[in-house]
């Protein structure tokens, strides 16, 4: 039975992943387990395919481009207990893996390399990445997620396949480190670091894009965090609206125009974060929290078209006392301008929830069906 797997993604290293490979069956042999090294070519214009299978590992190819996707074809391919993780272009240097495994064995689920603290070789990692790009994606990392690592985006990393399979990793590019890193946190695996060093790219295209990778690392931080991204502007448009609704005085019509379009504004950003949640649990990539687990029920849509009716008819109501009194008056004039803002706002309110519940039926729908 195979007991560790070392998954090499591979573009256009030709001149080093051969060396990389000889590393790794190196230590299996020394440390007398049996092993594997899968090197998954994700697109190689050279004969980086054929250098891996002549140096002993097994080549499968991701014809689809990205870091992740690259990892997700090689965890597929990998039979062992263990799955180790780094390059081919030479920064990593496998002969370290023992003590990936070590402390493996010592309780931990998932391991990860840090660069910060270990050795960085001259002209492995520009200034900026050391020192303002690395700490600063790390620390949003760990105060978004409650992690402590240093060194969120070392690529050289081992983690147990069972640990591997209740994290179920998805994203295609560079944020594929955060991601394992952040849905290793929220599945309560016991994550260790292992300091290692680092050395300069010897050959072959680079994989790293500064502004674009940052970007991808960012951006699927905030996705991922529902909460930051929708919920705090929701609720804070929402709360500034009703203030200006009903403590905006009887005459001051700007005011409480203003206050309808926040509270509708503020609503449907806190409905668009439901529905980006809905869609993470429904896919799988992220887990129900009180918020969203009422609305995992099957009787969602009847809850949710009773309370939009609700809220429509209140708004209805408003709306046909306003239009009594001004019959009442003989068509004149009528100072009513802040209640029938509030008539309007509670009427489209009404209707939005309606159909946010259909959409979320859908949704539902469409999981019930898979």
């Amino acid at each position: 039975m195979v007991k560790v797997s070392v998954i090499l993604p591979c573009l256009n290293e030709e001149k080093t992943v051969g060396e990389c490979v000889d590393k790794a069956l190196d230590v299996f042999k020394n440390l007398g387990i049996d092993g594997e090294v899968i090197v998954v070519d994700n697109g190689s214009r050279d004969n980086s395919a054929k250098v891996a299978r002549e140096h002993g590992a097994v080549v499968c190819f991701e014809p689809r481009r990205g870091y992740g996707n690259a990892y997700l074809k090689g965890f597929e391919k990998a039979r062992g207990e263990i799955i180790v993780m780094a390059d081919s272009d030479g920064t990593y240097d496998l002969r370290e893996m023992p003590r990936f495994l070590e402390a493996l064995s010592d309780d931990a689920d998932f391991v990860i390399g840090t660069r910060l603290r270990g050795n960085i070789m001259d002209g492995a990692m520009p200034w900026l990445h050391r020192h303002v790009g690395n700490p600063l994606l790390t620390g949003i990392l760990n105060l978004l997620f409650k992690t402590n690592v240093s060194d969120a985006h070392c690529g050289m990393r081992a983690i147990k396949k069972t640990a591997l399979e209740r994290i179920n990793l998805k994203t295609a590019g560079m944020e594929f480190a955060s991601e394992m890193v952040v849905k290793a946190a929220k599945n309560g695996l016991k994550i260790k670091e292992v300091p290692i060093s680092y050395y300069p790219r010897a050959a072959g295209e680079p994989k790293l894009v500064s502004l674009q990778d940052g970007w991808r690392h960012i951006r699927f931080m905030f996705l991922y965090k529902h909460g930051l991204l929708f919920l705090a502007p929701g609720v804070f448009f929402l709360l500034l609206g009703v203030l200006f609704l009903f403590f905006s005085g009887p005459f001051r019509f700007h005011t409480a125009i203003l206050g309808s379009l926040f509270t509708i504004l503020g609503f449907q950003v806190i409905t668009m974060g439901v529905f980006s949640k809905v869609y993470a649990v429904i896919h799988d990539i992220d887990k129900p929290d009180r918020i969203t687990r009422p609305l995992m029920k099957y009787n969602v849509l009847e809850y949710g078209l009773f309370l939009g009716l609700l809220t429509f008819l209140a708004g209805g109501v408003i709306g046909l006392r306003i239009l009594l009194e001004w019959i009442s008056r003989g068509f004149g004039e009528l100072s009513q301008v802040k209640n029938a803002v509030l008539s309007s706002t509670l009427a489209i309110i009404g209707v939005q929830i309606i159909f946010a519940s259909i959409f979320i039926s859908v949704l539902l729908l469409e999981k019930k069906e898979e």
